[in-house]
């Protein structure tokens, strides 16, 4: 398998140190929330970094945010030079999006790196125009030979772990930027709304973690301007503003983007909490997550607003974005005989089942928010994920996973893998049918990955109905350890253009690569 070779480090930027610290270059308005200053002289700024996402064959989308009212314009070349671009007209941006817009590319050329550059125009002098802000990606490629490399992980400044000047902030961003893939999925968990980022935490050596913060990020999120608040928290870090300007990403949703182990209709017996009505908070953090980042089935792309989508990387691989959150049934003991409802909703498992009998993918990666076999509790009787501790035949939320791997069975669809990342450790686990109570099934790997800027927990036993078999665990042994103290995941997959063959590769911070797997494609099992 040929191998990229990695991308320079660019020189870091300067960035101040602060309960209230925020990079120098980002001005002190955007931070408090408050983007637009009528009265600030100057030209608009995208001091937040460039963004591409949800990239195809010929299309792509385009994300930036301003700190004043501005038009979006983007422009593309095949050069870093910028000679003979095409340009494309964005949105306004104003305060309605938080000052954040998203434009669509199309007409791209296939399996090409597309060089751009967000340029922000003044609404009432298009000739006066702030510096541009440049980024890059591949588009998909038409043809088979090409390889594919692509990253996964999740749960991103979680349980109080925040960007930490002392370490160098979310260093692991760069160790994958280096990578340099074709995309990321982010698995879920992009922010913690319900976790605040105090100014420092005493570890157990007697060292002291100390946090960027934001008045934003002092509270649990509950209005829209707290949400977008915590959106753009992750933003302060240079890391990830170089990875986002070179990587595009695959985005998902997950419980922390609204609340811990949150379902429709949840009240919340929460003191933390004045708004207690979790439809509510999660429809301001959807809209939020929409403004955020750059997805094609969210508004304005799309108004059915939908987070669940798939996205065709050529002839090697098809990602199926699941969303385990919106339509789920609310958490319970699950183990009822009869659920039609599931973890998925029945328009999205008949919407699953569709696409993955019509792709012709030789791969088709089922990009899940939370794991199938491992138990996830929430509290003492209810669960939380898909499995409930039974290892007998499916029950609750297991039946409509039942249905569906029946369906890939059944169907002869080969080339499913499940990758997921949810319960802050990595693992690998193998499910057989040979080893379950339910049979109608063929044999597929389930990897896990994360977190990557997040506290990091022990492994969780695993339910038989499926029959999985734990190849590989790594975790640490006492809840929410922070970065510091255990190394932070990623995962890594390789499909060769040659013999299509499919290599995982588990990745802890530092560079180590804990796990390895080499899949064959054109099996239905394996």
């Amino acid at each position: 398998m040929s191998q990229r070779q990695p991308s320079p480090s660019p020189r870091r930027r300067s960035v101040l140190r602060g309960s209230l610290a925020v990079p120098a270059a980002l001005a002190v308005p955007a931070l408090a929330g408050a983007a637009p200053s009528l009265a600030l002289s100057g030209r608009p700024k995208a001091g937040w970094g460039v963004q591409a996402g949800d990239v195809t064959a010929h299309a792509g989308l385009v994300w930036v945010r301003s700190d004043r009212p501005a038009r979006m314009i983007v422009e593309t070349s095949a050069t870093e030079s910028f000679r003979h671009p095409q340009r494309w007209r964005g949105p306004l941006l104003g305060p309605d999006t938080d000052f954040t817009g998203t434009t669509r590319l199309r007409g791209l050329p296939a399996g090409e790196q597309i060089h751009y550059r967000v340029l922000l125009a003044d609404p009432d002098d298009p000739r006066r125009t702030g510096k541009p802000v440049t980024g890059t990606f591949r588009t998909t490629p038409k043809g088979r030979k090409q390889d594919v490399r692509f990253l996964w992980s999740g749960d991103i400044a979680g349980q109080g772990w925040g960007i930490n000047l002392d370490r160098g902030g979310y260093r692991i961003f760069e160790e994958m930027r280096r990578r340099d893939p074709d995309f990321f999925l982010c698995s879920g968990d992009n922010i913690y709304a319900d976790g605040p980022i105090p100014p420092s935490v005493t570890l157990p050596d007697g060292t002291v973690w100390r946090n960027v913060t934001t008045e934003e990020k002092s509270k649990v999120a509950e209005s829209l301007k707290e949400f977008r608040g915590a959106f753009r928290y992750n933003l302060l870090d240079d890391n990830l503003r170089r990875f986002n300007a070179q990587v595009p990403s695959i985005i998902q949703w997950d419980d922390h983007e609204v609340r811990n182990n949150w379902y429709p209709g949840q009240i919340l017996d929460d003191a933390r909490y004045t708004e207690k009505n979790v439809d509510v908070l999660a429809g301001r953090s959807l809209r939020a997550f929409s403004e955020y980042f750059p997805i094609s089935t969210l508004p304005p792309g799309d108004e059915d607003g939908r987070v669940y989508r798939v996205l065709r990387h050529g002839p090697l691989l098809d990602v199926f974005v699941l969303d385990m959150r919106t339509y789920r049934n609310a958490n319970s003991p699950n183990r009822q005989p009869d659920d039609a409802t599931g973890i998925l909703g029945a328009r999205q498992l008949a919407w699953l089942k569709r696409e993955l009998s019509r792709s012709r993918a030789v791969w088709k990666v089922i990009a899940s928010d939370m794991p199938l076999g491992i138990v996830v509790p929430d509290g003492r009787e209810n669960f939380e994920a898909v499995a409930q501790g039974d290892p007998g035949v499916p029950l609750g939320r297991e039946l409509q996973i039942a249905e569906l791997l029946r369906h890939i069975k059944h169907r002869r669809i080969t080339g499913t893998v499940w990758l997921t990342a949810d319960v802050h450790y990595t693992s690998a686990q193998h499910y057989d049918p040979s080893r379950a109570a339910f049979k109608d099934f063929a044999p597929f790997w389930e990897f896990v990955s994360g977190p990557l800027a997040a506290g990091g927990f022990p492994a969780t036993k695993l339910d038989g109905t499926f029959g999985p078999e734990q190849k590989f665990v790594k975790a640490p042994s006492r809840a929410n350890t922070s970065p510091a103290e255990t190394p932070q995941y990623f995962g890594e997959v390789d499909i060769d253009g040659g013999s299509g063959e499919l290599t995982v590769r588990l990745r802890q911070e530092g560079g180590g690569v804990l796990f390895t797997k080499v899949l064959r494609p054109g099996r239905v099992g394996q």
